[in-house]
């Protein structure tokens, strides 16, 4: 089997909601494009994914995919997913993370039709469902965290992380609001996006840990690995961080040597494809460490985190950024959540969601190839 034609159909994305997730990551615009991402083989077998997110479109990576990923693929045997990886990940001065997990998505998405397999499987099964939790926007007031937190519980899932204000100590009173709303038997989590020096990151630790919250990610800068050290010799919550600075598997080794974190952080669009995320896990689980996984900024990209999430043991939960529309979108079925709050693993061969390629059709931009 030999990959004859690699190419990126875009197509637009409108009316999406607009909101803000910290100082910096505001959807601020009610348009984006996304990219459909084809590889195809002389034996007529496809693999599929999708390029870009809300706030970032597909037409700003495509180009890069098409002049410096295609080379690679093009006759060789979609199958060598691990060289073709190394090839990828080689050209890192070129092209992101973005653009060479679409490629590598696809290219299990190939394999997985291939086989006749869910891609979990592919990789080994370790579960069937997985508790999901919520994860928030900024909102402008403390009622507003109280109020989707409450929706959160009562819709059955398993937690609710906040995106705080970013003001150390109004991050503390929404933590508290929202604790003392749901009570003290619902998950808790609190990512304050990078909002505080050390003595603020203190402050707002020890009020959470104190609260209850099952974690406290990224307080400090993203690339601040002294800091994040000190501040988890002063904590009892467990520290998470890595989600941003760690593009690569081989970003992880000071954080883990430094022990600056308790927890590694990643999702296959940041790290480059289900390949480099698998690679990752095992990683963490050779420190008994946990992997929990960042949801991946598009409709498939959630697909793919979600078959990871199936097939290794160190990891606890799904996130679901709310609101779903400002990041879900191009499926024909979108990730169905059960009423217990569980998302199961998928059962057709490949990633097992189709891409809506009449909605691509009808949405379309251009083509490239």
């Amino acid at each position: 089997m030999k990959i004859t034609d690699v190419t990126v159909t875009l197509f637009k994305w409108d009316n999406i909601p607009m909101k803000n997730y910290d100082h910096a990551v505001n959807a601020t615009h009610s348009s984006s494009d996304l990219g459909f991402v084809c590889i195809q083989t002389d034996e007529g077998i496809e693999g599929h994914a999708l390029l870009g997110i809300c706030l970032h479109p597909a037409s700003l990576e495509a180009p890069f995919l098409i002049r410096f990923l295609k080379p690679i693929l093009m006759g060789q045997n979609p199958l060598d997913r691990a060289n073709l990886f190394e090839r990828m990940s080689r050209l890192r001065a070129q092209v992101s993370t973005f653009a060479v997990c679409a490629v590598d998505v696809a290219l299990w998405d190939l394999a997985g039709k291939v086989s006749g397999l869910p891609i979990h499987a592919l990789m080994g099964t370790y579960r069937q469902k997985i508790p999901v939790y919520a994860s928030s926007e900024q909102h402008d007031t403390i009622d507003g965290y109280v109020e989707q937190a409450l929706a959160v519980k009562e819709r059955g899932l398993h937690g609710y992380k906040l995106h705080p204000p970013q003001n150390w100590r109004d991050d503390i009173a929404a933590c508290e609001a929202v604790r003392k709303a749901v009570g003290d038997d619902f998950n808790l989590m609190l990512d304050s996006r990078s909002a505080y020096d050390l003595g603020e990151a203190v402050k707002v630790g020890r009020a959470v840990e104190e609260l209850g919250f099952l974690w406290y990610e990224d307080p400090l800068p993203i690339t601040d690995i002294y800091n994040y050290t000190k501040l988890r010799e002063k904590m009892d919550i467990p520290v998470m961080a890595t989600e941003f600075p760690c593009g690569w598997l081989d970003d992880y080794a000071p954080w883990i040597m430094n022990k600056a974190t308790d927890m590694l952080r990643g999702d296959v669009m940041i790290k480059g494809g289900l390949t480099s995320m698998l690679k990752i896990a095992h990683l963490a689980e050779a420190f008994a460490m946990n992997l929990e996984i960042h949801h991946g900024g598009n409709s498939i990209n959630d697909v793919a985190n979600l078959h990871i999430q199936m097939a290794i043991p160190n990891t606890s939960f799904m996130e679901v950024l709310l609101p779903h529309e400002t990041w879900w979108h191009g499926l024909v079925e979108e990730i169905q959540i059960d009423s217990d709050g569980f998302a199961h693993a998928p059962s057709k061969p490949g990633l097992g969601y189709e891409i809506d390629l009449e909605l691509v059709e009808k949405q379309k931009i251009a083509v490239l190839s």
